[in-house]
Order: C-alpha cells, then structure tokens, then sequence
C-alpha cells in the first residue's frame, strides 16, 4: 500500500481549475431580538405569510454535521489519515478514482458509527446498504461520492442538551432534539484558491477520509439551541473516541437549514448555510439568518431557496447558489460493497466466523463510556457541587480527572476545591492557551496546597501566593515555597497581641465606631493586621484578639 500511495502521488500533481465566480448580494442591514422557542416539526416549502406583527414570526432550525471518524486509514483505502501533511501524499490508487480499483470497508469506521448510534439511543440497522451519489466537483475524482441514501447504518434518535436560563442564567433548561439519521461517507479532497494567480489547486489528502453525516431534524428555534446541541454532540464523540471533533482542523463541520414561520403554519422555505466550523459562529449565523429571513418578509419580500455561507469578519451569511431548482444526484446502488451486517449478539454470529472480524453491537454496547451528562449530574449528587461547575469540569478535557484526584488526596470539602480547580487552575491554563494535562501544577501537589491551607499552616491569601510560585517553577512543593520564604501562618499570641494593639493604638475613629455598634469596621482592623503580617496572621486568633481590645 505504501507503493501504491508513494506511485498515486506522482500521478496526482496539483490540478488546475478554473476559479469559480463568486455572487454577492448587498447587505442588509437589521436590528436583532430575541427569537421565540418552537417545537414545530413538520416540513413543507409553503412560503408564510407577511405579518404586521414581526414577533409572531420565529425561527426554525435543523442540523447537518459531518465528523470525521477517529480512524488510522480511510474509509475504504489504506491511506493514512493526517492533518497538515503535504499536499497529494496521502493518496492511494483508489482515492484517486484510477481504473480497477475496488473499496475495502474499514471496521473501524463501522464500529465508531455503531457506537455514536448507541450513545445516541438509535436504533441501529442491522442491515445498512451503500450508495453512489452522482455530482461534479473538481475535489471529487470520482465524480460520485459513496454514500448511505437509502439505508443508513443507524436512525431514530434522540440528543438531550442543556441550556442556562432565569435571571441569572443559573437554571440548567433540558431540551431534545431528533437525530434523523447516522450515515456514513466519504469525504472530498480540498480546494486551495489562489486568487494571486486565478487558480485553484486540488489536494486529495482528505479524499476517501471517512465521515459520519448525522441528520438533526428541525427541533431547534435559535443559535443559542443550535450551538448547545453541537457542543454536546462534540462532547459525546470526543468521550466516545469516534471523532477528536476539532472544528479549526475541520473534523466537525456544521450545515444549518434555517427557515422562518408564524407558530401553527407550515414551515417556510428554508436557507441552508454551509461549512460553519465553529460553535460560537454557529450562534451567530443562525440568528443572523432568522432575523434576515423574517426582514425579507416584513418588507413583502420572498426567501429565497439557496445556499449561504457565513462571512465572519462582517457578521452576515452571503448567497453562494440557489436551490430553486431540483438537483439530480442520480442516486444508485454502490456495486463494488455488499450490504453491510451487523450482529446483535455473538450468539446471533454465523457458524464458523471469527467474532474479532464482525461488528458486534452488544460488544460495543458494553463499551460505552461515561457520557457527559451523566458525569455532570454524577458531579453533582456525589459532590454537592453547582451545575455550572459540572459543566465546566466536563467541558474541559481532563478536568473532572483531576479536581477528582485533588479530592482523594486532600480533606478540603469539595465546593472548596472546586474553586481552586475552576477559578485559580483553569484560569491559569486558559492565560497560556495549556490543556490540563500540560498543567505545570500536578493534582497531588495542589491537594498538598490545599492541605497545608485546610490544617492552618498558611492563610488562604498565603494559598494564592503560593499557588503562584509552584506555576512558575514547576517542581517545588508546597512545604518548599513556604519554608524557603517564610510564609507560615503567624499564630504566636504574644506577637499578634503587639501587632494589633499598634492597630488598634493608629486607628481610634474605627475602634470608636465599633464600639457604637458598627461591627462590620472590625473587618478593616483584621484587613490592616494582615498588611502588617503580609497576609500570615491567623484570622480567627486575630479576630478574637481585635474584639477584645475594642471593647
């Protein structure tokens, strides 16, 4: 196989096309609103009717992803599958669409869509058929991409995301949304424009990679829903190891299909916008294209049926092609592939097969990993701590493995620790642009930390400063940083009974004011006592010594 890559990419030199010609509509100027959340679910192509009232128009939503499978190889070749690598080097003869050669399925790309199908309650087809879909790209060897039109490999499931909601947007809102279907693909070479030179350049690295396509039907009213229900798909993949679901790499890449309508129509002709590949723009796409759409026909316009994408920079989706007319991708059965089985059960198996070479549904079954909301509200019931900060532990890989840690090493209560690991650690990680496993600050040695603080060594100010030195010089522990710069909690009686009587001797309006019955300026005395002992002195002991002598 590697000398049929090595002779494919001699073959396959940088192609030159024509540039295709790029259409732009004038913007549109708008001002934006809250869209209203709808459960509408039918689709027809009626265009609704212009209101008076703009606010009874809203949104529709539904979802197309592509995510590239987590796999070594191709789809159906043995090439190997690596971002970034030079141009035209990771092709094989197939990939190329030379003459003779034939697909080999690869199991691994099976057995990830069956998982993703599993975590995603589907009812996974036990026979699932391939297709050829016939259309022209200069990316596309072939001429047809193989593809899953008529059976996929799994259908009918459900993805429960959440979102934040109430005044301080601390109540956590469970929503659903309708997983039409799980197929899988091959994806296309890229295009590379150089508008220097009015060329486009083909690299077919990314042909024949494989891809999970997963329909989500329109369930969705507004970006906010949208982005949730993405993040949470990454989320579960990324947990499944069925797709690393980087969106700058292009492994998960987003259609939306967006339409507006009045509540109890029928759905409105719909825009799709391609190629989104980032959450945030996501959110902003869709609800620019919703507020878009419901301008259009407030002013008597028609929405058209075309293709948009999103620009960025401007903030605008920007026509790319109309739809208007029916598109004939003259679907056929593949006729190099045989129908695709999958077992129940190894008692379901053929006599005589070797189960290690057959995809067996109950074996992947059992697995699964822990999925992400189930870790969230584990967190919590286990933990006691907030929602939000479930979401934040799981939203970062690693981070629930290591606040766990911290908790088996230390006997700091969990929501003290929480806020060291989500508010001191992640915002340190977060400034250098670090994942938690390049953290030069290791669990064990913040449960230490953590330790020290908890028995009254070191104050909780001391905590931080010290928390400082052990980022910036990876290696030292805690009992080292605070040995080596004296920063032990200062607890002598005698000494703080000097400290504060020199306060208390340098402040007489204070101490005059809380003997009026203003307790609260004993706060100030305590804040002045530990600028006198850099942040050392033990808060209780000083609290005591301070009440009395402003008696």
């Amino acid at each position: 196989m590697a000398a049929s890559c090595a002779a494919a990419g001699e073959l396959l030199l940088l192609l030159s096309v024509n540039k295709p010609t790029k259409i732009f509509n004038p913007k549109t100027s708008c001002l934006f609103r809250r869209i209203h959340t709808t459960s509408s679910r039918g689709r027809s192509e009626s265009q609704p009717r212009a209101r008076s009232a703009p606010q009874q128009l809203v949104g529709v939503v539904g979802l197309e992803i592509h995510a590239q499978i987590n796999s070594n190889t191709k789809l159906f070749s043995g090439s190997h599958v690596r971002f970034s690598a030079p141009p035209n080097s990771l092709v094989s003869f197939f990939d190329g669409s030379l003459p003779g050669t034939l697909p080999v399925l690869n199991r691994r790309c099976v057995e990830a869509a069956v998982m993703t199908g599993l975590a995603l309650n589907c009812t996974i087809n036990r026979k699932s058929l391939f297709d050829r879909k016939h259309y022209f790209y200069a990316d596309l060897p072939a001429g047809y991409q193989i593809t899953q039109q008529r059976r996929p490999v799994a259908v009918d499931g459900i993805l429960t995301y959440s979102l934040f909601g109430g005044k301080k947007r601390s109540q956590v809102i469970r929503k659903t949304v309708t997983i039409k279907q799980i197929q899988l693909e091959q994806d296309s070479g890229k295009s590379l424009h150089d508008d220097v030179r009015s060329q486009t350049l083909i690299d077919l690295n990314r042909a024949g990679v494989g891809l999970m396509e997963l329909v989500m039907e329109p369930d969705m009213s507004c970006g906010e829903e949208a982005a949730a229900a993405v993040r949470e798909l990454q989320l579960i993949l990324q947990a499944l190891g069925t797709c690393q679901g980087n969106m700058s790499e292009g492994q998960l890449r987003v259609d939306a299909n967006v339409s507006v309508h009045t509540p109890g129509e029928p759905l409105g002709i719909r825009t799709e916008v391609k190629n989104i590949n980032s959450i945030r723009f996501l959110a902003r796409a869709i609800d620019y294209e919703i507020q878009r759409q419901i301008n259009v026909l407030q002013r008597g316009g028609r929405v058209q049926n075309e293709t948009r994408a999103y620009d960025s920079k401007s903030g605008e989706t920007i026509p790319m092609r109309d739809k208007e007319g029916l598109q004939d991708y003259r679907f056929m059965p593949e006729p190099n592939l045989p129908p695709l089985i999958v077992y129940e059960d190894n008692a379901s198996l053929p006599s005589g097969t070797d189960a290690c070479q057959m995809v067996v549904v109950q074996k992947i079954r059992e697995g699964l990993p822990e999925l992400p909301s189930i870790k969230r509200d584990r967190l919590v019931q286990t933990y006691g701590i907030l929602p939000e900060h479930s979401f934040t532990l799981v939203n970062e890989d690693g981070l629930v493995e290591f606040f766990e840690e911290v908790l088996r090493a230390t006997k700091k209560e969990p929501r003290k620790v929480i806020g060291w690991v989500t508010n001191e650690l992640l915002c340190h990680l977060k400034q250098q642009d670090m994942s938690v496993s390049q953290s030069p600050v290791s669990p064990a040695a913040l449960a230490e930390l953590l330790e020290l603080q908890e028995t009254g060594h070191i104050s909780s100010s001391v905590a931080k400063q010290v928390f400082q030195e052990m980022w910036r010089s990876s290696g030292r522990t805690a009992s080292q940083i605070i040995q080596e710069q004296e920063l032990g909690l200062v607890s002598d009686a005698a000494q703080l009974h000097s400290i504060c009587q020199k306060v208390v001797d340098s402040h007489p309006e204070e101490v005059r004011a809380i003997r009026n019955g203003n307790k609260k300026v004993l706060n100030k005395l305590m804040g002045l006592v530990q600028r006198e002992t850099k942040g050392r002195a033990d808060p209780v002991l000083v609290r005591v010594i301070l009440q009395e002598k402003t008696l």
